[in-house]
């Protein structure tokens, strides 16, 4: 029998017996874009390092990832985590964005359904499954348009130009690029080159978000006070 402890969504579980490096490349608006999509780069970039870094951590993909679309999400990242006790952090969204408690509840329990079957982790380890919170860990392509105009951090894998850490606004994606304003114009670095990706947290971001959990429904407006408006003069 697998010994389970829920906690908000956490269970803890024991299994059954180049030396420059490449170039950014640097857009000029009104020069020729060649937005050529690469059908075996869009499939290599399926699971991408950024959702599942590891090879265990993408066999867990590989095994999660049916459950959770066939709930109606998506995986946005899976990690087997080290320790005393091993950790596996599962982060899903829903399509149009906004996903609660019950919703990651609903994921832990049919994810640790197929995962006592497939068996994958020798030790025990806790599962936790989770939102992606506010500012967000950006780990697939389609992310980079659906926040375009957000504010972001990206490190790269080597160093490109001198440096493996960007920050500024998101521009969408050029083919198999991700743009990005930064001060010294606008960028494109390769899918592939990206180490971890991550929005910054703002009021336009906050706004956004709030947006998405009312339209999922996931915020009840009518469990907030109304904010009065003290209008009373000091003496």
């Amino acid at each position: 029998m697998t010994a389970q402890q829920r906690r908000c969504g956490v269970q803890t579980r024991s299994p059954p017996e180049s030396a420059a490096g490449p170039l950014a490349r640097f857009l000029f608006w009104g020069s020729p874009r060649c937005p050529v999509p690469d059908f075996e780069f869009a499939l290599s970039m399926t699971m991408s390092d950024l959702i599942a870094k590891t090879a265990i951590d993408r066999r867990l993909a590989e095994i999660i990832t049916p459950v959770i679309e066939g709930l109606g999400f998506e995986l946005v990242r899976v990690r087997l985590m080290g320790g005393n006790t091993k950790t596996l952090q599962i982060m899903a969204d829903r399509p149009e964005g906004g996903i609660d408690v019950d919703d990651c509840g609903k994921i832990s329990t049919a994810v640790s359904a197929v995962l006592d079957v497939e068996d994958p982790i020798d030790d025990q380890y806790n599962l936790e499954v989770s939102s992606p919170g506010i500012d967000r860990p950006l780990t697939r392509l389609k992310d980079f348009d659906v926040w375009d105009g957000y504010e972001a951090r990206i490190e790269t894998t080597e160093m490109i130009d001198g440096r493996k850490r960007f920050k500024g606004h998101l521009r969408g994606t050029e083919g198999e690029e991700v743009l990005i304003e930064i001060e010294e114009g606008t960028i494109g670095l390769k899918f592939d080159w990206l180490a971890d990706a991550k929005l910054i947290l703002t009021d336009e971001l906050i706004t956004e978000m709030l947006r998405q959990k009312k339209a999922a429904g996931v915020v009840d407006e009518a469990a907030f006070d109304d904010i009065e408006e003290d209008t009373s003069e000091e003496e």
